[in-house]
Parts: structure tokens; C-alpha cells; sequence
């Protein structure tokens, strides 16, 4: 089966199996965005097999609008809500649900509602008792990427071979909203998103390492963009108040909802951010994605690097067995140096496609 010019092995398409899904099935995902993103493949993958089957999404409310925004998912379950009806996915006839993050609450309610097929990890002692199709594997001692370990979950349904990477790249299904960014953006300038924090999630490069790149970016090649919520803008600015002022910066942190964001991200020419939901958001609309990585499992890039057209990452090579994950010495080994170097590469793509595409 192509995908976007790549070749999917169907993998068992026509076995009694995959019928098995029924024609409307839930995937579960009550954690963070970044978690979020990595399992659309999941549902492109799905849906690429079998075009009539409806996947509906149960998550947590700030991910809503990053789920309306694919085009492999009919409708977006608000976790609290499935919580307060209870009755919900009773009364849309579910046949399948894959308990991709487990939730003790969710899981009880999927098997109180009567869902014919409930896959879960063997690993969660609830599920023993809520789940009827149990999946032996272990996330953290994995090898696989975390877009690839959700496709363990298949395995009752007969499929047993995990999609390569190159191949998950063109099923995220993310289309952003139109917005018309044209006057933060130049044309003559290489537009680059920079998202200092990640609201405790991954190890963060220090503040003053983002000063130190932004001074070191030409001011006549670069527009710099910070992005964030408004209180880590605040942090950001009393770490270092000039980090703003710069004459090739915008700061925008607070000024973007999550559909604006995604939109912007998917029009600008690159954004840098350690391991957290919009590197990951950035790699799935096939923007310049560059993420910084420390070695050490379960939060290494082997688990958690972004994947997409466009995306790169860097790693220490620092031990990180001790130190502070706030303050973070390892993945502050990163120079402002290699960092500038990743990101000119992908102006002097950005340049040489332009340069092609003037002269055909």
C-alpha cells in the first residue's frame, strides 16, 4: 500500500484479524502532548489499512486541539467528560479500545461500557481486570521508539512486524489551521522558533545557552522567535531580561493557543527546543524540527527523538547519571557552537532549495 510515495506493507490487511477492530474503535492517550503526537501514526497507520474505520481519541483537554487536527481522527473524547457521563462510550458503540497510556479510571469505565476488544499493557495490574486482550512489552527497557512501541498494542489483531520510522513519518495527519502570520515572518530572513521550557517534562538547556546562540545568529539572516506559555516567558525574562531585546528577537510567549501555535510552527523555517511537545509538533507538519537530547534512558533520543522530514536532534555525550535534573549539566555540555551549526546547515538547505527552485 503507498503512503505519500512509501510503500506500507498491509501486513495481514486481509485476515480475519483486522476485522476483529470493528468499525469504530478508541485510542487512549491521557497524557501530555508530546505523548499525544507520537501516537497519531498509530491512527494513520489504522486508518491507511482500513478506510472505513472511525477512531475517536480520549485525552486530555489542552490536547484537543492538536486531535481536530488530524485528519485520521473523527472526534476528540475530553477525559473529564468520558469521567462525568460515564455512559459515553457506551452510547457510541465502540468496538475496540487500545489503552495506549493506562488510566486505572478510563480502563474501568471502557469495560463497565461493555467494549467487545480492550487492549491494554500486561504490565498494569488494573488492566487485568478491565482489559480482555492483554500485551506483554515493556516501554522504558525498549529499544523501539515510543511511535513504535503503540503498535505492540496490535498484536492480538495479527499484527506482529513494527513500521520503520521513515515510514511513520507521513502518518501523523497533522494539517494546522490557516493563519496569516505574514507580518512576524520574512521572506529574506531564516524564521526560527525557539521554545526554551518544557513545564518540568524534559531536561532543559540552560537560559543562558539560548542567549548565547540567539547573540551568536547574524542579525541579517536570522528572525528569532520565543515561544511559551506567559509564565515561563516570565521566568525566561527574569533569568536574563535582555534575551528579548535583541533587534532580531519577537517574543511571544503567551501569545499563541495551541491551534495558533501549530499553524506557526508549520510556517516558520525551523524551531529548537529540548525533548517536549511542539519539537514534536514541528517534526509531524515537516518544519525544521532541531531537539536536544541527553543519553541517559528512558528520556534519551533512541525513545524520544523527534521524527519527520525535517527533524535532527543532538545528544551530549555525557554520562547523566547524577546530576540535577532542574539544572541540568549534562545537556548544558551542548555548546551554543554545535547548536549554530545544525541550525546554519538547515539555512544553507533552506537557501540552496530556493536557489533550485528559481532556477527551474
Amino acid at each position: 500500500m503507498d503512503v505519500g510515495g512509501t510503500t506500507i506493507d498491509p501486513m495481514n490487511v486481509k485476515s480475519p484479524n483486522l476485522k476483529k477492530l470493528g468499525t469504530r474503535i478508541v485510542i487512549s492517550r491521557t497524557d501530555n502532548l508530546g505523548d499525544v503526537i507520537l501516537t497519531l501514526p498509530l491512527a494513520g497507520y489504522l486508518k491507511t489499512l482500513q478506510p472505513d474505520l472511525e477512531i475517536l481519541f480520549i485525552g486530555k483537554k489542552y490536547t484537543q486541539p492538536l486531535i481536530e487536527q488530524c485528519s485520521f481522527i473523527k472526534r476528540f473524547l475530553d477525559r473529564d467528560e468520558v469521567l462525568a457521563t460515564k455512559k459515553v462510550l457506551t452510547n457510541l458503540n465502540v468496538d475496540t479500545i487500545f489503552h495506549v497510556f493506562p488510566d486505572k479510571k478510563i480502563a474501568w469505565i471502557a469495560k463497565r461500557s461493555g467494549i467487545k476488544q480492550r487492549v491494554g499493557t500486561s504490565h498494569r495490574w488494573f488492566h487485568w481486570l478491565t482489559c480482555n486482550q492483554l500485551v506483554n512489552f515493556s516501554r522504558s527497557n525498549s529499544t523501539l521508539h515510543e511511535s513504535q512501541l503503540n503498535f505492540k498494542l496490535l498484536k492480538p489483531f495479527g499484527f506482529n512486524d513494527i513500521p520503520k520510522l521513515d515510514q511513520l513519518v507521513l502518518l501523523y495527519g497533522l494539517h494546522a489551521r490557516s493563519y496569516n502570520f505574514s507580518e512576524l515572518f520574512s521572506s529574506n530572513h531564516f524564521n526560527l522558533i525557539i521554545h526554551p521550557k518544557s513545564k518540568g517534562s524534559a531536561r532543559e538547556w540552560s537560559i543562558q545557552n539560548y542567549y548565547t546562540l540567539i547573540q551568536s545568529l547574524p542579525v541579517d539572516s536570522y528572525r528569532i522567535f520565543i515561544t511559551g506559555t506567559n509564565a515561563e516567558g516570565e521566568l525566561i525574562r527574569k533569568e536574563i531580561p535582555a534575551i528579548a531585546t535583541e533587534p532580531h528577537v519577537v517574543d511571544l510567549t503567551g501569545k499563541f493557543d495551541l491551534y495558533q501555535l501549530t499553524s506557526f510552527i508549520q510556517q516558520a523555517d525551523g524551531l529548537l527546543a529540548c525533548s517536549t511537545g511542539v519539537l514534536h509538533i514541528a517534526a509531524a507538519v515537516a518544519t525544521f524540527a532541531l531537539g536536544l537530547y541527553v543519553p541517559k534512558k528512558p528520556i534519551h533520543p533512541g525513545r524520544w527523538m523527534p521524527v519527520g522530514k525535517k527533524a535532527r536532534h543532538l545528544v551530549t555525550t555525557l554520562t547523566c547519571t547524577t546530576c540535577n535534573p532542574t539544572n541540568c549539566q549534562c545537556i548544558n555540555a551542548l555548546s551554543a557552537t554545535e547548536v549554530k551549526n545544525a541550525i546554519e546547515q538547515a539555512r544553507t538547505e533552506k537557501l540552496c532549495s530556493q536557489k533550485k527552485m528559481n532556477f527551474e
